[in-house]
């Protein structure tokens, strides 16, 4: 990892995008000893777009939510989230714009001393959110998420998909602009896994949050685009074949350090490259 940057007498101001994109990679590069783990990739996650993320393991798929978030530094290239250039952030700069941007990490990263309704509700007492305003909105998040019965209880006491519904219930209690997901269902049985991404797909169509998906499961994001979420029955519903849903879904697959390919499910579908097709299939 990059020795921190030590303080400065004239310290950098951050630079805003020009391109207005909820996340952008301008050419970042990092490695870690000899091997590279990002050589030069660029891409954008426009406003209310979700990007699926692939690749096989140690491609940088977690890297890159990390850098996103300002917890590591590239060793080149310039990153922009919410039109707020990360890379040259001070520490304060970026608490302040993490408050805007919600994650949801495999491991669900709960606080096993505290209730679900402190867990979900951690961020807002620690900006100082008058108690009766916490418990509003946690209950009304945990109802998002159909889990509001275990408003008491203890992560010890739920299951690993429960256990991962109050992480994005946690994640998306501050209505973030932004949320990025690292491998959400990784681990999970395949009729839970069904269950976060029906919760993912009912974030995306009902709040249009911009979202960034590493996910090891290319089904899953298929069935994200193939679908979309129906308010009125409360449920995700499949659309017409060749019909894909309204809200920008996207693909993106990286490969020794490069992306290979960035593109919506269709492109992905009738890609002719050899790896692409062999990975999809």
């Amino acid at each position: 990892m990059p020795a921190p940057t030590l303080p400065s007498e004239n310290p950098v101001v951050s630079v805003a995008s020009p391109s207005g994109h909820a996340i952008e990679f301008d050419n970042v590069r990092i490695a870690f000893d000899e091997k590279v783990v990002l050589d030069g990739i660029s891409f954008h996650l426009a406003h209310g777009e979700t990007k699926a993320v692939f690749g096989v393991a140690g491609s940088g798929k977690s890297t890159m939510l990390k850098l996103a978030m300002g917890l590591m530094r590239p060793d080149s290239g310039r990153i922009f989230v919410l039109g707020e250039e990360v890379t040259r952030m001070s520490e304060q700069e970026l608490f302040e714009l993490r408050r805007r941007v919600g994650i949801v990490f495999q491991e669900s990263a709960l606080f096993d001393s505290l209730r679900v309704y402190e867990n979900v509700g951690f961020r807002l007492t620690e900006e100082g959110t008058p108690a009766d305003e916490i418990e509003r909105r946690v209950r009304e998040v945990l109802r998002f998420v159909e889990l509001e019965r275990t408003y008491n209880m203890f992560p010890s006491e739920l299951s690993g998909g429960m256990r991962r519904r109050v992480a994005i219930a946690r994640a998306i209690i501050t209505e973030p602009e932004v949320i990025l997901y690292d491998s959400p269902t990784g681990g999970l049985d395949p009729v839970t896994s069904n269950t976060i991404v029906e919760l993912i797909m009912k974030q995306r169509d009902v709040y249009k949050t911009s979202a960034l998906m590493v996910t090891h499961r290319l089904q899953d994001a298929f069935t994200m685009a193939t679908h979309q979420f129906d308010k009125a029955t409360n449920q995700m519903v499949a659309l017409p074949k060749g019909q894909y849903c309204e809200v920008a879904m996207s693909f993106l697959i990286l490969r020794d350090g490069k992306v290979i390919f960035d593109g919506d499910a269709h492109q992905l579908a009738t890609s002719r490259d050899d790896y692409i097709r062999e990975y999809i299939s």
